[in-house]
C-alpha cells in the first residue's frame, strides 16, 4: 500500500514534522520562464497544521489559485534548525520539499533570498510539480511525465537465481580530459541498437546499431545511487533529495532542459522490455544538503561531536549521518495514525517506497549497511521492500534486497536481515587463484578454490544470498584496483597473458554458486586511466569506462568470450542450482588441476580448470591428451559441448582433451547431430 504521506501528497502540498513552527512554515510557489529569473508570479501560502496531527503541515493545491495544467517551481520557508548556520541563530530560508520527486539544478532555478530579517540564501535546487484538476502529478522541469511501456512486475523478468549484474557507474565512460561523464539517456544507448548516446556519439562501440549490454548477455542492470546529489562528476553518495531522481543525469549533451525523472523511467523500460531487471544503489547512513537539516535537523540527524550515541563507529563522508534510533510520538506517515515512530526509518521507507512505484525498480543494493549502525533498520529495510514488491503482484524470487559491508556479515543472513551480502571474499580469493596462490589463511589451494566455487563452504545455505564479483567500483587502494591493472601490478603484463588470466577468472564467476556481477568495463579488460593508489581521492569516481578500448583484438576477444559464458550462465539449468561435485583435483608434477560438475543428469555442466604453468606436451598432437578419470557419461543420444570455444567434443576426446596453461573449459550436453 501506498504511504499514507505520499498519497495526501496527491492533493496537498505537504510538510513532515518541522523542527520550528514559529514563525508558521509557507509555501513559496510560482512559474519561472526559461530564460529570466524572476519571482515576480511566486507567492507566500501559509501552511497549516492538521487538526488530527500538529506535526503535519499541508495546503490543499486547490486552494493555492493555482493554473490547471502549468508546471510549478515552489519551496518551504521554514526558520533553519541547522546546528552549523549560515551567519546566525535566525535564520529564514527556502528549502526544497523532502518529498520533492524532481527538482530543478540550474543556476535559475536555486532558493533565492527571503526579504525579511535574517534571511539567508540556502541556494536548495527548485522543487518542481504539475498541477492538473485539484491534484499534484510528477513532471520534469518542461512538463513532460512519465508514459510505460509494459506491466509491471512482469512474470517474465529472470528469477534472482538465473541474474549475472552489470554494475555501471552513474558517470560511466570517457568524456574531455579523460573524466567520467554520462546521462541517464547514455545508458539507455548501452541497451537499444537504435538510439545513440547522445553524451558519447563518437564511440563506435556504443553508436546505432549496437547495444553492448544485449551483447554482453547481462540480465540486471545495477546503476549507482540514480537519486539526486550535489555530485556532479562522482558517483553520488551524497544523496541530497531521495524522491527525485539525480539531475546532471537528466541532462546530457545537447539537452535544453533537465529530464531526469522522465530518462530515468525510460531506462528502466527499456531495461525491462529487453528481459533485464534494475537495480539502484541505496545510501541511507548519510546525507548531504538535504532539506531536513534545514527543517528539522535532530529529529533526523546525528549533530558531528555532540556527544549523541548514535555516531558511534560511523563516518558520514562530507555529509552528516541519519538517526536510526531516535523515537518520537505523532503522525506515522505510512500508516497515518499517531504512533512512536523513527523518523529516519519511516522517511527511508517512505522513499523506497516511492522508487518501488514509480520507477518500478526490481532490486536494491543497500550501501555500507554498517554505517547505517542499526542492523533491526536493515531488517525492516528489507521486509517493508518485500512487502510492497508483493503487494504490487511481485513474485519473491523476481526480487532481492542485498547488503554490502566487506567484512562480509554472515549473520545478516542467518538472521532474515538481509536477502543477501556482497561477497567481497571472493574477489580476493579469485585474485589469488589465477595467480597459483590460495587465499589468505586457507589450509591449501583446493580448500580456496572450494570456496570460492560454492558460497555454501563459506555458510551461505543459497546462491541468491551472495554477490560474486571480480572487481566493484569501490577500486580505490592496494588489491582493489581493476583486474587487469591488479595482474599488470603482479608482473603479468604481456596481454595474451592477462587474456588468460582474466577469461579463467570470469569462468570461476560464471560457474559458481552465488550472482555473478561484472563492474563495467571489466569484461573487455578495461584498465584505469588515473592514479588510483591512494583509497580516499576521489580518482576512482572519475577514472571512466573506456569503450574505445574495444577495438583492441585481444580485448574484443576476450569480450566474446565473456558474452558466451553470460549468455550460458543465464540460460543454463545446472548453474541456477546450489550443488557443486568436486571430481578431479591434479597436484602432481605442478599441476594445479581443479574439475567441479553443477548440477545432473541432462543439465549436467562440468568445468576444467588448470590454475598452473603446467600444459600437455606437445598438445596439438593426435595422440596429447590429459584425462579426468571421474568424466560423466555421457547419455545416449547426447554429446558433449564446450562453451568457451563454442565446439562440439568428438566423442573419442570426452574427458581426455589437452590442457593449456591458465585456461578453463566448461562443458555441457547438447542433442548429438547426426548426418
Amino acid at each position: 500500500m501506498l504511504p499514507d504521506l505520499l498519497v495526501r501528497r496527491q492533493t496537498h502540498f505537504v510538510l513532515w514534522r518541522p523542527g520550528i513552527i514559529t514563525p508558521p512554515p509557507c509555501l513559496f510557489i510560482g512559474t519561472l520562464s526559461q530564460w529570466l529569473t524572476t519571482y515576480d508570479t511566486f507567492q507566500e501560502i501559509p501552511l497549516a497544521p492538521d487538526p488530527e496531527f500538529p506535526d503535519l503541515w499541508m495546503v490543499a493545491a486547490a486552494d493555492c489559485g493555482l493554473t490547471d495544467g502549468q508546471v510549478y517551481a515552489y519551496w518551504f520557508k521554514v526558520k533553519n534548525t541547522n546546528p552549523y548556520p549560515f551567519a546566525g541563530d535566525d535564520e529564514i530560508l527556502y528549502c526544497t520539499d523532502p518529498l520533492a520527486t524532481t527538482v530543478d539544478r540550474r543556476p535559475s532555478r536555486l532558493a533565492p533570498c527571503p526579504s525579511e530579517s535574517g534571511g539567508v540564501e540556502s541556494q536548495d535546487p527548485a522543487s518542481v510539480i504539475l498541477y492538473r484538476h485539484s491534484r499534484l502529478y510528477a513532471c520534469d522541469p518542461d512538463g513532460r511525465e512519465i508514459r510505460w511501456w509494459g506491466k509491471h512486475p512482469d512474470p517474465q523478468m529472470p528469477a534472482n537465481n538465473n541474474l549475472v549484474i552489470y554494475e555501471l557507474p552513474t558517470r560511466w565512460t570517457r568524456a574531455d580530459a579523460g573524466l567520467g561523464k554520462g546521462s541517464f539517456g547514455d545508458i539507455v544507448a548501452l541497451i537499444a541498437p537504435e538510439v545513440l548516446p547522445p553524451s558519447h556519439p563518437e564511440i563506435a562501440d556504443l553508436g546505432k546499431g549496437r547495444a553492448h549490454l544485449l551483447e554482453l548477455g547481462a540480465n540486471a542492470l545495477e546503476v549507482l545511487p540514480p537519486a539526486d546529489s550535489d555530485d556532479v562528476l562522482e558517483w553520488g553518495y551524497g544523496t541530497s533529495n531521495f524522491l527525485a531522481a539525480d539531475h546532471e543525469l537528466g541532462v546530457p549533451d545537447g539537452a535544453i532542459a533537465p529530464h531526469a525523472m522522465t530518462d530515468l523511467a525510460h531506462l528502466v523500460d527499456v531495461c525491462h522490455q529487453h528481459g533485464i531487471r534494475f537495480f539502484i544503489d541505496v545510501v541511507m547512513a548519510f546525507a548531504r544538503n538535504h532539506p531536513y537539516q534545514n527543517i528539522n535537523f535532530l529529529d533526523f540527524f546525528v549533530h558531528w561531536g555532540s556527544g549523541d550515541p548514535e555516531q558511534t563507529g560511523r563516518e558520514g563522508f562530507g555529509g552528516d549521518l541519519l538517526k536510526y534510533n531516535y523515537w518520537v510520538e505523532g503522525y506515522h506517515p505510512l500508516t497515518g495514525e499517531q504512533s512512536w515512530f523513527c523518523p529516519s526509518r519511516e522517511y527511508m521507507k517512505v522513499y523506497l517506497a516511492h522508487w518501488l512505484e514509480q520507477y518500478r525498480v526490481d532490486g536494491l543494493r543497500l550501501d555500507s549497511v554498517n554505517n547505517v549502525g542499526n542492523y533491526d533498520f536493515i531488517e525492516e529495510v528489507r521486509n517493508f521492500s518485500r512487502a510492497f514488491w508483493c503487494d504490487r503482484g511481485g513474485e519473491d524470487e523476481q526480487f532481492l534486497v542485498v547488503g554490502e559491508e566487506l567484512s562480509v556479515p554472515i549473520t545478516l543472513i542467518h538472521q532474515g536481515r538481509l536477502d543477501g551480502l556482497w561477497n567481497e571474499k571472493f574477489k580476493q580469493a579469485v585474485r589469488q587463484v589465477i595467480l597459483g596462490n590460495p587465499g589468505a589463511g586457507d589450509r591449501s589451494f583446493e580448500w580456496t578454490v572450494r570456496k570460492l566455487i560454492d558460497c555454501r563452504f563459506l555458510g551461505f545455505k543459497d546462491g541468491t544470498q551472495v554477490v560474486n564479483y571480480l572487481t566493484s567500483h569501490d577500486v580505490g587502494g592496494y588489491e582493489n584496483e581493476r583486474i587487469y591493472d591488479y595482474l599488470v601490478n603482479r608482473g603479468i603484463t604481456d596481454p595474451p597473458e592477462i587474456s588468460r588470466r582474466i577469461k579463467l577468472a570470469f569462468v570461476c564467476l560464471l560457474t559458481a554458486v552465488g550472482i555473478p556481477m561484472i563492474l563495467a568495463g571489466d569484461e573487455f579488460g578495461d584498465q584505469h586511466d588515473l592514479d588510483l593508489s591512494d583509497e580516499h581521492s576521489n580518482h576512482k569516481q572519475v577514472d571512466p569506462v573506456n569503450f574505445d578500448r574495444l577495438h583492441q583484438p585481444w580485448r574484443r576477444d576476450l569480450f566474446d568470450y565473456v558474452a558466451r559464458l553470460v549468455k550460458f550462465r543465464t540460460a543454463a539449468p545446472a548453474l541456477a542450482l546450489n550443488d557443486t561435485d568436486f571430481l578431479h583435483i591434479d597436484y602432481a608434477e605442478g599441476k594445479k588441476v581443479v574439475v567441479w560438475q553443477r548440477g545432473a543428469g541432462r543439465d549436467r555442466v562440468v568445468v576444467l580448470a588448470n590454475f598452473s604453468d603446467y600444459g600437455t606436451p606437445d598438445p596439438f598432437s593426435p595422440a596429447a591428451e590429459y584425462v579426468v578419470r571421474r568424466w560423466p557419461k555421457t547419455p545416449e543420444g547426447l554429446c558433449w559441448h564446450e562453451v568457451t570455444q563454442d565446439r562440439v567434443v568428438l566423442p573419442d576426446s570426452v574427458g581426455r582433451e589437452p590442457i593449456f596453461p591458465w585456461e578453463a573449459k566448461v562443458y555441457h550436453l547438447t542433442e548429438a547431430v547426426t548426418e
